[in-house]
């Protein structure tokens, strides 16, 4: 291994990339969508189908008659998808990209801008082509309520945040220090092992990892050096607004407005 590269980066090598193509739906997601679907466009009895799975050939899927797609497809192959099932003539209501979803020029556009969280913890903002609406481009505000509404459920309950004495230190309490650069010591006569408060056991509850018990004095120091860290914190946070306030600034004045040609104008005035 070349003396450049560091050990992170020779790992990072060898880790799965997340890529768009592995975005799968998350079922409360999929669920909101396809009810969408149905109730838009009167598919009510008709047989929806998945042919994008692992391993799956879309091609070669067997499609009941008058059946509807309703997936989450590989986004790199999307136009190909499209196009295929319009030769086909099989309906469809297919997830998309937002940032590219213009790039098929067939079908039509459901504008949601769902920003979905996808099961390989991708977050890919997200619209949709079908070929079941009357509109070229519209929205679907009631459809990206649902969506909003069903990534609620998806998400997970956040689990009792445990809040203790000044005079009780974990290794996760310390990370918080260490990470803004500030340093601490404890000698053997300064600290006591537990592994879980009097007033836990009862609840059959713990020190995530074990702790310490640490004297009153120590306890003075710990309260001020996380009181440190908090300012540090707040300090570091305007200064990240600050840097967002900038590079704002700086691409407002590299924003460059391209002006319509004679025919391109021609164009619009045949249009509607």
């Amino acid at each position: 291994m070349p003396k450049s590269k560091t050990y992170d980066e020779f790992v990072e090598k060898f880790k799965p990339k997340k890529t768009t193509d592995d975005c799968y739906t998350p079922p409360a997601i999929y669920e909101a969508v396809k009810n969408w679907a149905v109730k838009e466009y009167g598919l009510e009895g008709k047989e929806v189908v998945r042919p994008f799975y692992p391993g799956g050939d879309y091609e070669s899927y067997d499609y009941p008659a008058d059946c509807v797609v309703i997936d989450n497809p590989p986004f790199s192959i999307l136009t190909k998808i499209v196009n295929y099932y319009i030769e086909k003539e099989v309906k469809f209501f297919l997830f998309a990209p937002q940032l590219t979803l213009f790039s098929s020029r067939s079908g039509s556009f459901i504008v949601t801008d769902s920003k979905i969280i996808y099961e390989n913890g991708a977050e890919v903002r997200t619209s949709f082509i079908t070929n079941m609406d009357k509109y070229k481009i519209r929205s679907a505000e009631e459809l990206r309520l649902a969506i909003i509404k069903a990534q609620e459920v998806e998400e997970k309950p956040s689990l009792p945040k445990y809040e203790y004495p000044h005079h009780v230190i974990t290794s996760a309490r310390l990370a918080k220090l260490v990470n803004r650069g500030l340093e601490f010591f404890f000698g053997d006569k300064d600290v006591s092992f537990t592994r879980s408060l009097d007033s836990q056991r009862p609840l059959k509850k713990a020190l995530f990892g074990a702790g310490f018990l640490i004297s009153e004095q120590r306890a003075l120091e710990q309260r001020a050096l996380e009181q440190r860290a908090l300012e540090q914190r707040a300090l570091e946070q305007r200064a990240r607004e600050q840097r967002a306030r900038e590079q704002r600034a700086r691409e407002q004045e590299q924003r460059i407005y391209w002006e319509l040609s004679d025919r391109e104008k021609e164009i619009i005035k045949n249009l509607g």
